[in-house]
């Protein structure tokens, strides 16, 4: 059964279990007893989705107007500590038979 939010002029807000047939119909307020009609006072929320899931919503939401950008606007600057495999190798090496080697490359692929 949803939880739906209610306005009572004189005690303020106040939420009630009520079956959805009965959305509309104002639900008595537990401190004075006067018939109270249904407010919206707060955003809707997946209560029975587990907190990974909404936390995914919840970023996806904010995130929906601007994505996060990769921060890369300049090009790659190189140190020795870099590790692309770039910096001080050539990406060719020729042997005396004429074969080629790529050091830098991935060592895995074959040459031509």
């Amino acid at each position: 059964m949803p939880t739906y939010e209610y306005e009572c002029g004189d005690c303020g807000g106040f939420s009630a279990a009520r079956p959805m047939s009965e959305y509309l119909a104002p639900q008595p307020c537990p401190g004075c007893g006067l018939p109270a009609p249904r407010a919206l006072l707060s955003a809707p929320a997946f209560s029975s989705v587990p907190g990974t899931v909404r936390k995914a919503h919840a970023i996806n939401e904010r995130s929906a107007h601007a994505p996060k950008e990769s921060g890369k606007t300049e090009p790659h600057k190189h140190s020795a500590s870099c590790g692309c495999g770039s910096v001080g190798k050539k990406a060719t090496l020729r042997a005396p038979d004429g074969s080629k080697a790529f050091p830098s490359k991935r060592p895995w692929m074959i040459s031509h």
